[in-house]
């Protein structure tokens, strides 16, 4: 045997690889792009908005498997680029590789005609308006069966039928119908609320689902959800040189049970991003029941460039240049935004009939308003409650427990007199309330009444009714959100020790004050590391008081370790809360009328005055209706 033909015979049988069919090529790609006709309806529908349609119209039946038609009044395209259309990596959007790094618009990888078109039956009918004459375009499994003109309007028409027909595999997996419908209607309601400038006509076997009109972004929220929802959204609006922020998100009284009502997008196309997500849920801080979850609808304008939207061929998948800027940027603008309106649980008996006795029932509901107004004390306090320094006050609140006393009559403790350090005797409280209420304290002419029960609970008037605030947690709150703004902007107060205090940590504890040494600094915490498991305390924060620096530090280190949920929390923030947890006032610290005061308006200075940072409610408002129920006045 002739040695080339040996040759040519041993190639022909070790060979093993070989290149893919163009078809069986297409079918395999197609598995990535088209999942389900939720899928295809994605597709056809960015096509037609980065068309630059104004109208687009879909039509289901048999919730996809039958027909999926998508008509809209794009700038359509001539029968050569319709032809190219159902090439693979046949694309308009883009042409070079800098194209790819600043992407603007929702299609660019040139894969969806011609995956859809290797699994369906596909006729698209296309015209330009400077054209006299459409084109009619008709593929089967990825096969040309007709090129002809048409006569019809300006834009597109696409219909795919018997979508899977050639890999019955596919279509066996398919969900049942109401299942496959709902994706459908949930890719439409994205699109809807990213383009409410669209025109959206949607039917399902001659059933019309949505019939929606161009509208401004609130008014489409209003026809998809309802005058009642929208009620109760919060807008979101926040910006800075990296990136915008502009949307909606819900009370938590209107939470779900499901994330079915959660639309995040970027640059106007629908994602989803594990990070952002957890932002926004972390933003609500324990505001919400447990397994509940809040509606938003939240669009992130940036620079294309810094974010790559090429990671899989659904394109609902991104990576950011810098995700933990954009984390800190949405949590604090949804933070900011729920802080800023009234979520105190309202407290209230409800009667009900047990074995023919009525009884009282506690329930708690969370009303959302704007904050309560806190009117300013009629009493005459030796201090500008708004200049205050809180550390201070708070800084000798230990060394006054013995020196101050206060008279009790029952269960209520009473404040102390502003010109005293003596108790005040009942008949006066209320003889100054009333003169207070007659006289005028403040614009509206009402009293404000500050008590101190049990040194632990602040009640206060408002003018919707009685608020009662935890005093320890309410301290708690105003140190977490200072901790974290002295993180951003790194000034630390530090009161330094006139002789540093020497302590002798256990090895853990050593490693871990290396590790953060750092952000101890950032707090207020001047500690050099002395080898041997020994650090020296040179300075405190200014929240700590002297003598107490070596017991807070250890507490603060106790807590970081013992925090639960230290896998999903930033170290720092981990940090913050150890530090206030154990630097806050605590129960059974007896309080000035001077220091309540202060400790109420700074409160309702921070961002989320409602829960501490660990989900401990702040405080509980009883509504004057209870009372007035209560006493027979209704």
């Amino acid at each position: 045997m002739p040695t080339s033909i040996y040759r040519e015979l041993v190639v022909k049988v070790a060979s093993k690889i070989r290149i893919l069919q163009p078809e069986l090529a297409n079918k395999i790609a197609a598995g990535e792009v088209v999942q389900r006709p939720a899928s295809v309806v994605k597709e056809l529908v960015e096509n037609s908005i980065d068309a630059g349609a104004t109208s687009i119209t879909i039509i289901i039946k048999d919730a996809g498997r039958s027909l999926i038609q998508v008509v809209d009044d794009g700038e359509g395209m001539s029968e050569e680029d319709a032809l190219l259309a159902f090439e693979r990596h046949a694309t308009s959007k883009i042409a070079t590789p800098e194209d790819l790094e600043a992407i603007r618009t929702l299609g660019f990888r040139g894969e969806a005609l011609a995956s859809i078109g290797a699994v369906a039956h596909v006729e698209l009918r296309t015209r330009r308006r400077i054209d006299e004459m459409g084109t009619v375009i008709r593929i089967e499994g990825s096969e040309l069966k007709e090129r002809s003109g048409v006569g019809m309007e300006p834009g597109t028409f696409i219909a795919v039928r018997h979508l899977f027909y050639n890999t019955p595999a596919r279509r066996n997996f398919l969900k049942t119908r109401n299942t496959e419908l709902k994706n459908i209607t949930d890719v439409v309601t994205r699109m809807a609320v990213a383009f409410p400038q669209i025109a959206w006509r949607y039917e399902s076997d001659e059933e019309v689902l949505l019939d929606l009109r161009p509208v401004s972004r609130e008014d489409r929220l209003k026809d998809l959800f309802g005058e009642r929802q929208f009620e109760a959204l919060l807008r979101v609006e926040s910006a800075n040189e990296y990136l915008k922020i502009d949307g909606y998100v819900g009370k938590p009284h209107f939470a779900r049970k499901s994330r079915v009502d959660q639309f995040l997008f970027i640059n106007n196309r629908f994602v989803i991003n594990r990070a952002i997500n957890h932002a926004v849920f972390q933003a609500y801080e324990h505001l919400l029941i447990r397994g509940m979850f809040p509606f938003y609808a939240l669009n992130i304008e940036l620079d294309p460039r810094k974010v790559d939207v090429n990671v899989h061929p659904s394109k609902m998948e991104v990576k950011f240049e810098n995700e933990s800027a954009v984390y800190r940027m949405v949590l604090t603008a949804v933070r900011k935004v729920l802080g800023a309106s009234d979520s105190a649980p309202e407290m209230a008996f409800v009667e009900q009939e047990t074995s023919g006795a009525s009884v009282d029932r506690l329930r708690f509901a969370n009303t959302w308003q704007s904050r309560p107004e806190i009117p300013r004390s009629p009493v005459s306090v030796p201090v500008d409650s708004t200049q205050f320094d809180l550390s201070r006050l708070f800084g000798r609140v230990e060394q006054r427990i013995e020196e101050e006393r206060v008279e009790r009559d029952g269960e209520a403790t009473y404040p102390i007199d502003a010109g005293t350090d003596k108790g005040v005797p009942r008949e006066r409280i209320l003889q100054h309330t009333a003169q207070s209420a007659t006289t005028g304290g403040t614009e509206s002419g009402e009293a404000r009444a500050i008590w101190q029960i049990h040194n632990k609970y602040i009640l206060s008037q408002v003018k919707s009714g009685l608020l009662i605030i935890d005093q320890h947690v309410a301290h708690e709150r105003i140190l977490y959100e200072k901790v974290l703004s002295q993180f951003q902007n790194s000034l630390p107060t530090t009161q330094q020790l006139l002789f540093p205090h020497i302590v002798q940590m256990s090895a853990s504890d050593y490693s871990l004050v290396k590790e953060l040494q750092d952000d101890l600094a950032k707090i207020g915490f001047n500690v050099q590391l002395f080898g041997k498991n020994t650090v020296v305390i040179e300075g405190i924060p200014a929240d700590v008081r002297v003598g107490n620096e070596a017991r807070i530090l250890q507490d603060v280190l106790d807590e970081f370790k013992n925090d639960e949920h230290h896998q999903t929390i930033d170290a720092r923030d981990k940090l913050a809360k150890s530090f206030a947890c154990k630097a806050a006032v605590k129960a059974g610290d007896k309080l000035t009328s001077s220091e309540m005061l202060v400790l109420i308006d700074q409160l309702f200075a921070t961002q989320m005055p409602y829960v501490c940072p660990h989900g401990r409610p702040v405080m509980v408002k009883i509504p004057v209706e209870e009372l007035d129920r209560r006493f027979g006045r209704s």
